[in-house]
């Protein structure tokens, strides 16, 4: 089989390492790529939201699957041309990726389907915003309509600072935002492979996504993840696959636009259990490099069969007892305003560290001096494997140590939490009783979504 993977990221690099390592997987192909990419793929050059050029790629190079990685490709349109041209595509079609490219459009999906969520209002203009905003109280969730690289959601106490960030959304063309009641509890990304009909569930993962330690910091795309979840409650993915996937994947087939490749799921654990944050219609980055590092079942088989309608025929699939933590590494000024160019070093040192593996994101050859230079805001991601979560972080973050770029900067409570045990999902009947004892109730901050 040979596959054609889109994207440039460490998650690419991650999907990357998983379909060069499958015995069935004969060569893949990269469109654009990375430094790190091209040391499993043949790496292309062009724009991945072409959907012209994809095709043109795809047939050139005769391939058996094309891989979409990011989310602009999808959203472009290019799993329709893909698929037209009888192409097996792993990736929802420009309709069905609405699911993440309108937030408006998600909530809308939501309730059609049942299922359990944030009560939320779309706005178009500040007046309605603050009628949103007087309706949810503090905090304040306000998040962009479409497509924002994972920056377009604000939470926070501040009614100015909720408003400001909703003017400059409406302040676009087409602008519009969504106001939703804020959602207490830790956070679950659920990644399921959908087919049209059939749901399959990956292993349960969590990220981080504020900048600095503790959750403090502007919102990123994602500063690291882990899992398994050691808190997470007995049969979660169950529920969650019955009660959010399937009900999204019969009504997207109702609507017609059947969803077709990975279905992400972002949920808050709150205490009367767990309500869908938002929905992505692609792998999660940084979740992925984690998530990927414990799938022991050929990943290339598994995206094949979701992209031709036969889930259904798959055995379960196979994990790794292992624990897997990811910590990404950040060029200086990232999210606000990363610097590029500077040498980076370390990364075959941070391999030597048992467990450590190295994905590469922002990152290109200098064509003067050949060496590896940083070419965006998440530079690498440093992935490790552990008998538990205590050993694959103390193995993440030995090969951090060993990488070298001026002024980057990491967070360095990846999974400390989870792996201290300091991580639990109150009950409804925990909750209930505290407020009968309090006087005034008082919300706990969460991560953010």
């Amino acid at each position: 089989m040979k596959v054609l993977l889109l994207g440039s990221g460490a998650r690419e690099h991650a999907l990357a390492r998983s379909l060069a390592s499958d015995p069935a997987v004969s060569a893949v192909v990269a469109l654009p790529g990375n430094p790190g990419i091209a040391s499993l793929a043949r790496c292309v050059p062009g724009d991945p939201a072409d959907p012209e050029l994809v095709l043109e790629v795809a047939t050139s190079e005769q391939v058996d699957l094309v891989v979409v990685g990011p989310e602009a490709p999808l959203v472009a349109g290019v799993a329709d041309t893909v698929r037209a041209a009888g192409i097996p595509c792993f990736g929802p079609s420009a309709e069905a990726a609405r699911l993440e490219g309108s937030k408006a459009f998600a909530k809308e999906v939501m309730t059609a389907a049942g299922v359990p969520t944030a009560a939320a209002h779309v706005c178009t203009t500040l007046d309605a915003v603050e009628e949103a905003l007087a309706a949810t109280g503090s905090p304040f969730v306000v998040k962009e309509d479409g497509l924002a690289a994972g920056k377009g959601v604000v939470v926070c106490a501040s009614r100015d600072e909720a408003l400001a960030h909703a003017a400059a959304c409406l302040g676009r063309e087409d602008g519009r935002v969504v106001v939703e009641d804020f959602l207490d509890g830790p956070e679950v990304s659920l990644f399921c492979l959908a087919d049209g009909r059939t749901v399959v569930p990956l292993e349960p993962v969590q990220d981080f996504k504020r900048a600095g330690d503790g959750d403090t910091g502007p919102n990123t795309g994602g500063m690291g993840a882990y899992t398994p979840l050691p808190w997470a409650p007995e049969g979660l993915v169950d529920q969650v696959v019955r009660t959010v996937a399937e009900p999204t994947v019969r009504e997207m087939a109702a609507r017609g636009m059947p969803f077709i490749g990975l279905l992400y799921i972002g949920l808050a654990m709150t205490p009367a259990g767990p309500r869908v944050i938002e929905y992505n219609a692609r792998f999660g980055d940084p979740e992925t490099q984690s998530v990927l590092a414990r799938l022991r079942t050929p990943l290339a088989g598994v995206l094949l069969a979701a992209a031709r309608g036969r889930l259904h025929e798959l055995p379960p699939l196979e994990w790794s007892p292992e624990s897997s933590v990811t910590v990404v590494v950040a060029a200086e000024g990232y999210p606000a305003g990363p610097l590029t160019g500077d040498p980076v070093k370390g990364i075959d040192e941070a391999e030597s560290v048992e467990g450590v593996h190295v994905l590469q994101a922002g990152t290109r050859i200098d064509e003067a001096s050949g060496q590896l230079v940083s070419a965006g805001g998440r530079v690498l991601s440093v992935v490790a494997l552990g008998e538990d979560l205590a050993e694959a972080r103390e193995r993440a973050y030995a090969g951090v140590a060993r990488v070298s770029l001026r002024g980057s900067h990491h967070r360095r409570d990846i999974a400390d939490r989870a792996a201290a045990g300091q991580i639990e999902v109150p009950s409804l009947a925990e909750v209930l009783a505290a407020v009968t004892d309090a006087e005034e109730p008082t919300r706990s901050p969460s991560q953010e979504p």
